[in-house]
């Protein structure tokens, strides 16, 4: 069926959002209002819609909860604003961040385990990926029930995830889609949702803000994750063309921290006052250092923003606590504690301990500053990784690979005291030539019209294409052939099967290589990746892969045994990856002696 409309979807670890699009204008794509729980018998839209699930007891809410027509009264589970606002003080009950869970390499995404180290009962628990299902159900509901709705057979639906997702978390991504009724979705990643945004919103003029040569970094830190590319600006004929270079590393890092922070610095205040605050207390205070913080930042013509903190007895208003966030304390804690003008050499400490806690991988150091200069002294490694990207970006000299633009994105960079100190700190590490801000972001919504934008791209086969393919290379693990010796494990090594970059509608034959595959009994196959392995074509054999690419997952399948063969046998293969027009990548064994074949699938997590 031929499309006639485009939806992006903004799958947000904090927020998310949905824009539609005409095929027939090039006008900036709508933003839909997303009907919700907005709190006791309150029903209303709002653009944006809290990634935040709340699990109701039986007791909670029986007649006067307000919820979208399509849930039903027998559903009272609650997602949206009031969900995140009513489950911060019943945290047990809450569920956020399902994102950051879904690419969590450690917990089974499909396993019902959230809240995460909650006391209720295991069968009322979710899974990251039903967590993630139910969003996108929503938002499939809401555009079903809004006034312009129109057969979804029509539509061609992107939705976005991180660039630093691998492919097991896009691979969930897409299946959590798939289940919550929508079909055929492309995924793209979040940095490139907000160029393809700005694009648009600047309009022809966007040729006039960058130039050949151009290295653009896309600096998105929201309210739970940090996420950096880099864009090259090149040209084709004259013509203008962007490819992406690099990605960073998923860090679960971002406004939240910096609530929490402001949150224990006027929780000592108030202890070095005489006033001791509870737990309870803590997740208001929280979320009025949040409300604080945007004031502050907003508004130039104050100094301080008040805040009061409520107990539960019942006189209320005599036992209110207050307080108040003052610009100095503010500044301390965002910018000297999140973005401190830190040297161009000095990286992210690593947790120090042997023994942590089990749950989200938080970033372990909280200032950004290193984080991005870990992205660019990584991102220069990949530039020089590949003759190809050596050409296209011929300085490569320094500590660090320095852009000359920049595009914010993100609720952190609302903030100009914020997006000023990353420039003066860009400029510190290159010789006080600070990049040039690209003007016209939309912190809040970019990434969700940009995956309109590159939607109706797509439908119509006209605009901007930003040249991108798999932002990581891709490897199975190999066993070593050689004789076995006493206390000894032979190292493992990685064949490249994807290239980094390898574009939609494109697949890679290893020819003239043959591996060797055993079935009949059960086997196990290792998924390893990079993200500054540029260089590694197909085939490639990377000798040590246990310490020079990150493993990715794992999958134990027993195959069965080929006519002809005995159990156990190792029969001759060969290799084959496919990457989809719909961006999914597949991988194939190809039995060299007849047309039987294996399809291996991202699909789990290493145990």
């Amino acid at each position: 069926m031929n499309k006639s409309f485009a939806l992006g979807i903004d799958l947000g670890t904090s927020n998310s959002a949905m824009a539609w699009a005409d095929l027939e204008t090039r006008e900036t794509p709508a933003i839909m209002e997303i009907p919700q729980s907005l709190g006791i018998g309150s029903l209303g839209t709002k653009e944006t819609f809290a990634s935040a699930t709340y699990l109701p007891n039986d007791a909670e809410f029986p007649d006067n909860l307000a919820l979208p027509s399509w849930q039903g009264s027998e559903n009272k589970t609650l997602r949206g604003q009031f969900a995140r606002e009513h489950g911060a003080m019943v945290p047990e009950r809450l569920i956020t961040s399902a994102k950051s869970w879904l690419s969590n390499p450690h917990v089974d995404p499909k396993k019902p385990v959230l809240p995460w180290q909650s006391d209720i009962p295991a069968e009322e628990k979710l899974s990251a990926f039903e967590a993630t299902r139910g969003y996108l159900e929503h938002l499939r509901y809401s555009y079903q029930e809004s006034e312009n709705s129109a057969d979804l057979d029509g539509a061609e639906v992107v939705v976005t995830v991180p660039a630093s997702f691998d492919e097991v978390a896009r691979t969930l991504t897409t299946e959590a889609a798939e289940a919550a009724g929508w079909d055929d979705v492309v995924l793209l990643e979040e940095p490139l949702a907000a160029f393809y945004a700005w694009t648009a919103q600047a309009g022809s003029d966007w040729r006039n803000q960058v130039q050949k040569g151009d290295i653009v970094l896309v600096c998105d830190v929201g309210g739970g994750t940090a996420d950096f590319s880099l864009l090259f600006i090149t040209d084709m004929e004259g013509s203008l063309e962007i490819e992406r270079i690099s990605v960073g590393e998923h860090l679960l890092l971002g406004g939240d921290n910096m609530d929490l922070a402001l949150a224990y610095t006027l929780q000592a205040k108030l202890a070095s006052e005489g006033t001791n605050i509870d737990s309870w207390q803590m997740l208001s205070l929280i979320q009025s250092c949040g409300a604080a913080k945007v004031t502050l930042f907003s508004r130039d013509d104050i100094d301080e923003a008040p805040i009061s903190i409520p107990s539960r007895g019942s006189s209320l208003l005599a036992k209110t606590i207050s307080t108040s966030l003052d610009r100095a304390t503010l500044e301390s804690v965002v910018l000297d504690g999140f973005f401190p003008m830190t040297g161009a050499g000095e990286f992210p400490k690593e947790g120090k301990s042997g023994l942590h806690e089990f749950g989200l991988p938080y970033a372990a150091d909280p200032v950004v500053s290193k984080h991005m200069a870990r992205f660019l002294k990584r991102s220069l490694d990949n530039v020089k990784a590949s003759e190809e990207l050596s050409n296209l970006v011929p300085d490569s000299s320094g500590e660090l690979l320095h852009p000359s633009a920049i595009l914010f994105n993100g609720g952190a960079f609302k903030a100009e005291a914020v997006r000023k100190r990353v420039l003066d700190l860009l400029g510190s590490w290159n010789e006080g030539n600070a990049p040039k801000e690209l003007q016209g972001f939309q912190p809040d919504l970019a990434v969700a019209r940009g995956a309109a934008v590159y939607a109706r791209n797509r439908a119509t086969g006209k605009g901007l294409r930003i040249k991108a393919g798999t932002s990581r290379s891709y490897y199975l693990g190999l066993e070593s052939s050689m004789p076995a010796i006493p206390g000894f494990t032979p190292p493992l090594k990685g064949v490249c099967v994807v290239p980094q970059g390898m574009e939609e509608g494109s697949e890679h034959y290893l020819e003239g290589q043959e591996f060797g595959l055993i079935t009949g009994q059960e086997a196990e196959f290792r998924f390893l990746s990079s993200e500054v392995r540029s260089g590694d074509e197909p085939g490639t054999i990377v000798e040590n892969a246990d310490t020079e690419l990150e493993e990715t997952s794992s999958l134990k399948v027993e195959l069965p045994p080929l006519e002809g063969h005995e159990l156990g046998e190792m029969i001759p293969v060969k290799l084959q990856a496919v990457v989809t027009e719909l961006g999914n990548l597949e991988l194939w064994m190809q039995h060299t002696g007849s047309d039987k074949r294996w399809q291996l699938s991202f699909n789990v997590r290493t145990e």
